[in-house]
């Protein structure tokens, strides 16, 4: 899933998100839903609600479940919101105009990081971290684009004014000079 970043300067909020899901999986999703709702109403409506009829009343609510969560995983989403004029951030799990997720503050914006996890089938995945409180840090971003990670990560420090932290080579870890960077389209790492 690729993510996307905004800012807003009228509230200093800052919002990490992924992109929007395709219509066909978003499509599917409400399918899903309907027939959870239609399977709940048909249920309700005729039920027989004798001690011998309950257990198809479970039965078919376990149904319901099944494709309420279906529905969930083709249409929920993720975002980051750092409200930078209050320092807080919150993580949510996004199902249409429904947010998931409690705010959190920060005391003390340290630094953007930048490393990557091996995975089993020889691959890597990126991930920027913002480092805050000494040795607290909230996983902002995954993906296995170096170049797209970096992007978020200088975005973020800059929209912060902290430093960023490549830390792609295990026990080598390098300062970023954002502003040489920027100037020669290349990295260039503090000395």
């Amino acid at each position: 899933m690729a993510y996307f970043l905004i800012f807003n300067p009228m509230n200093k909020h800052l919002i990490v998100s992924e992109k929007t899901r395709p219509l066909w999986q978003r499509i599917i999703a409400s399918l899903f839903f309907t027939a959870a709702i239609a399977f709940l109403a048909s249920t309700l409506y005729n039920a027989n609600w004798s001690d011998n009829n309950l257990t198809n009343i479970g039965h078919n609510i376990k149904g319901v479940i099944y494709l309420m969560g279906f529905g969930i995983a083709f249409s929920f989403h993720q975002s980051i919101y750092i409200d930078i004029k209050n320092s807080k951030f919150r993580q949510t799990f996004e199902i249409g105009p429904i947010k998931l997720g409690q705010w959190k503050t920060i005391s003390n914006y340290e630094y953007v990081s930048i490393f990557h996890q091996p995975l089993e089938d020889g691959n890597k995945i990126f991930e920027v971290n913002l480092w805050y409180d000494r040795n607290k840090h909230w996983e902002l971003y995954k993906k296995y684009d170096y170049k797209e990670a970096f992007l978020i990560g200088y975005e973020i420090s800059e929209l912060l004014k902290i430093k960023i932290l490549d830390a792609t080579v295990p026990k080598n870890f390098k300062w970023i000079d954002k502003k040489a960077s920027k100037e020669t389209g290349k990295m260039v790492y503090l000395d």
